[in-house]
Formats: structure tokens, C-alpha cells, sequence
């Protein structure tokens, strides 16, 4: 959901990437339903493993796994606690989405705020 929204409102400010540490087999069909809802398709999303990540090249990790990180990452880490909707019911999944787009939408501000302080230096 979050890849989705950073990419919906924010593509001028974020390159999102979407990576777990025990990705699901597929995006579920409640999460494609509820983000259709908000007119964004993420049916080519897919769940990717955080073991293919060059996480050196990143400048910000988003951490909503609920498991903490190594304390030595080398980029910023921001823990948001976000609750798994997993077999849960849709309007579990509706307010996960959008708790989550709230979250990103607050970091898509921030980040063009620092873009635009970063241009007037």
C-alpha cells in the first residue's frame, strides 16, 4: 500500500521500493480492492524479499515490519507501527490504508519541504 500511494502522490520526491523480510506469496486481494478504491492499481506490485535490496543506495527505510532493524544500518530507519490486516476484515484493511496513506503522505510533504529548502541554498 505504501509503494502505492509514494508512487501515486510523491513520484517527483521518492523512488519507493517495497521489501520484506518474509514476503507474502502474493499482494493480497483485499489490498488490490481497497487501493482501487482510492483509484490506485497495484496489481503489478508484487511482495519482493529485503535480501535483494542494495541497501546502501537507499536514503530512507521505512520499517513497518514491527521487528527491529539492526541498530547499525547505515541510512536513516523510521519505525511506523502499522497493524498486519492480514485475515482480517476489509474495513480493517480500509483503515490500515489508510493510516498508510496518511504516513506517506505526511513524508511526501516533509521531503518536498527539504527539496525546496535544498534548491534555495
Amino acid at each position: 500500500m505504501a509503494e502505492g500511494f509514494a508512487r501515486r502522490y510523491g513520484s517527483d520526491v521518492i523512488e519507493p521500493l517495497s521489501a520484506g523480510f518474509a514476503p507474502a506469496a502474493i499482494v493480497q486481494p483485499l489490498t488490490q480492492k481497497v487501493m482501487l478504491a482510492k483509484n490506485i492499481n497495484i496489481e503489478d506490485q508484487y511482495p519482493k524479499d529485503l535480501d535483494g535490496v542494495d541497501i546502501p543506495s537507499l536514503d530512507l527505510i521505512i520499517n513497518m515490519s514491527g521487528t527491529r532493524l539492526p541498530p547499525r544500518m547505515p541510512i536513516e530507519v523510521r519505525d511506523w507501527k502499522i497493524e498486519d490486516p492480514l485475515g482480517r476484515t476489509e474495513e480493517m484493511y480500509i483503515a490500515v490504508r489508510d493510516q498508510i496513506e496518511n504516513l506517506v503522505m505526511r513524508l511526501i510533504l516533509e521531503l518536498r519541504r527539504q527539496a525546496r529548502i535544498a534548491q534555495a541554498l
